[in-house]
């Protein structure tokens, strides 16, 4: 029951942290900006917020209904892959959080390259601009089309409700993180970049050439680009062009 009340209480926590994170990112932004802004702030902020607001709110149901219940299944009948290994629970914990971002890096993959999953996930670059506020910019469609996903991820890699929580909130602040239009110092940007994905690593990814777009694609470690050799080249952002072609903007 202790166990139960200290994960209750953080789940009640996480939410006002991860807005804590998105208001410090949005202020670091203005202080020390990557790239100048090619669009008035603050009605894309609004634009963004309504449209991740949207899709959150489209996903809530099949989230509460599947995912959530998947992942007690595991726990209550040790289902899945982590359970099975015999290990710790908190090495179990921290292996299923490195599973899931592996294959939310095989998921971003098939968004890419599947015509009619890139047909919604496009709408998330199609921002003219890139800062934090485009972490919550996705199409209710793509978040729906997730869900089977995520209940497959949940059920074969054998994730608790613990580890559920965990990943999901380490994914939400680095999605939020490496969104930022955020200027690192270079040794910050040389050490981070080999750990994690950096705003610059991601601006490649946003750039509007198709072959930079199809670039660092991990959400969380850069490890995943540099196992698959999809890591992305090192560009001045000044160079880059963020968004997409006038003629692969609409869903």
């Amino acid at each position: 029951m202790a166990g139960r009340g200290a994960g209750s209480l953080a789940d009640a926590v996480v939410p006002g942290l991860l807005l804590g994170v998105f208001a410090a990112l949005w202020w670091l932004e203005r202080k020390r900006p990557l790239r100048q802004p090619a669009a008035a702030p603050m009605p894309r902020l609004v634009a963004n917020l309504a449209t991740g607001a949207l899709a959150a709110l489209t996903v809530l149901a099949p989230n509460t209904l599947l995912t959530q219940p998947a992942s007690r299944a595991v726990a209550r009948r040790g289902l899945g892959l982590m359970p099975r290994l015999g290990l710790p629970e908190p090495l179990q914990r921290w292996g299923a959080v490195l599973l899931m971002d592996y294959t939310l890096y095989l998921w971003h993959i098939l968004l890419h390259r599947l015509p009619f999953l890139w047909r919604w996930h496009r709408v998330h670059h199609a921002d003219p601009d890139l800062d934090v506020s485009t972490a919550l910019r996705f199409h209710a469609a793509e978040l729906l089309w997730s869900v089977p996903w995520r209940l497959g991820q949940v059920l074969l890699i054998g994730v608790s409700p613990r580890a559920l929580s965990l990943w999901s909130s380490l994914t939400v602040a680095e999605v939020m993180f490496h969104h930022a239009n955020l200027r690192l110092p270079p040794g910050g940007e040389r050490v981070l970049g080999r750990l994690v994905m950096t705003p610059a690593q991601h601006g490649v990814h946003h750039s509007r050439e198709p072959a930079h777009q199809h670039t660092n694609f991990s959400s969380g470690l850069a490890l995943w680009d540099w196992l698959h050799g999809t890591g992305g080249p090192t560009l001045p952002q000044s160079t880059l062009v963020i968004g997409l072609p006038a003629d692969d903007r609409a869903a």
